[in-house]
């Protein structure tokens, strides 16, 4: 099989594409991770399909690139309303269905291979917490690690022995360390199924931001986030610290590459 792809990446964190509308692929595990491989495949931390909906514009189905199905994505949402654009699928607001539910999206700013997308997020409600870590869904568990020394750590040790603690999670969870300076922070994130440190998690520093705005009692509601690969926005309305709503995740989504793989 000839196998038609597009690659896109959000803030570094890259994503092969498929266009799945006419519903004619089925990727087994094996060669899902097998298009992920960055040394025998294409190379992607994910995989994305795009596919129809009766309920929305279309539905968005993610795997990582271990060729599981992954839950929610949000620097892939953002691409995927991209590709969806570059498609022909041009409209003010994309309204389409994951993992974790219902989102809608716009793009802001569009450039050559670059469009600044508005992604709204699935609403949050805080599940664990204590004085130092949090555990937050926002479409995919995220745990928080506040730390001043966030720069120079080596997340992907420390990330994997939290990943894989099961008395943190049975199913394991994302791990991000976030250093803080008021509405500014830099995040880096260990992702599950990737298992490994990410350029940037979208997922990642919506948790992180929202984690953020409770350490410093709701004075922030906006926040500009720094990561290893680019810089995302992120705001949201809460009343009480414990439940989030009009949460949304901005940033780049960029065309990288198309191409044509056999399978």
């Amino acid at each position: 099989m000839i196998l038609e792809f597009y690659k896109y990446h959000g803030a570094g964190n890259d994503f092969i594409i498929l266009d799945n509308r006419q519903e004619s692929l089925e990727l087994s595990s094996k060669q899902i991770a097998f298009l992920c491989h960055r040394h025998k495949g294409i190379g992607a931390d994910g995989l994305m399909l795009l596919e129809s909906s009766t309920s929305s514009d279309f539905y968005m189905k993610y795997y990582n690139s271990d060729g599981q199905k992954g839950s929610m994505c949000g620097n892939g949402g953002r691409c995927i309303i991209a590709f969806a654009h570059d498609r022909g699928l041009i409209q003010e607001y994309y309204y389409f269905e994951a993992s974790d539910g219902l989102h809608n999206a716009q793009i802001l700013n569009s450039y050559e291979n670059e469009k600044i997308v508005k992604l709204k997020m699935t609403d949050v409600q805080i599940s664990k917490q204590n004085s130092k870590h949090l555990i937050i869904d926002t479409g995919s568990p995220h745990y928080i690690n506040f730390e001043e020394n966030t720069k120079q750590l080596d997340v992907k040790t420390l990330g994997k022995k939290i990943r894989e603690n099961k008395k943190i999670s049975a199913d394991g969870v994302n791990v991000n360390y976030i250093l803080e300076n008021k509405n500014q922070l830099f995040v880096r994130t260990f992702e599950r199924g990737v298992e490994d440190e990410t350029l940037a998690c979208g997922t990642g520093v919506t948790a992180a931001a929202i984690a953020s705005g409770i350490r410093q009692k709701l004075i922030y509601n906006e926040f500009d986030i720094e990561t290893l690969g680019g810089k995302l926005k992120v705001s949201f309305t809460s009343l009480d610290g414990e439940n989030f709503k009009n949460i949304f995740l901005t940033g780049p989504a960029a065309f990288v590459f198309k191409g044509q793989i056999k399978l």
